[in-house]
């Protein structure tokens, strides 16, 4: 695990646009396993990140069409979490960062890290506009 006073600033990234920490197993399954829409963001400490991942997220949950709930789980913290929700995201491999987008508790876009790193964030956010509008 990263120390807490590192990380925070970069959770504070995705929770100050109105993404939830979902910390444990059974936040991760209520959220993620409800009706309607859901976008999560596995976070990350990496550069990718940084530079891309997180500043995509934020860009594209400003558009018209957006799902119901956003939310988060950090990669290297509550790795109880991390792992449910990375079940949840099966077949997919284990990545971070990662984004998904769930309908009605299903799977129905992902975005995996090696489609984020050396990708400008504006290329990442018309990817997840183009998931929003079709499934949002």
């Amino acid at each position: 695990m990263y120390p807490e006073y590192l990380v925070a600033p970069m959770r504070q990234e995705l929770t100050s646009v109105g993404f939830q920490e979902l910390k444990t197993t059974e936040e991760v399954d209520q959220a993620i396993k409800s009706e309607g829409t859901v976008f999560v963001v596995v976070n990350s400490v990496c550069g990718c990140a940084a530079a891309n991942a997180r500043p995509a997220a934020k860009m594209a949950t400003q558009n018209e069409k957006r799902p119901n709930k956003l939310v988060t789980v950090f990669a290297g913290m509550e790795k109880d979490a991390v792992d449910q929700a990375r079940s949840l995201m099966l077949p997919y491999p284990p990545s971070s960062p990662s984004m998904a987008l769930f309908k009605d508790g299903k799977l129905v876009h992902m975005i995996e890290r090696h489609q984020i790193e050396g990708r400008p964030a504006q290329m990442i956010a018309d990817n997840l506009v183009n998931a929003f509008d079709q499934y949002c």
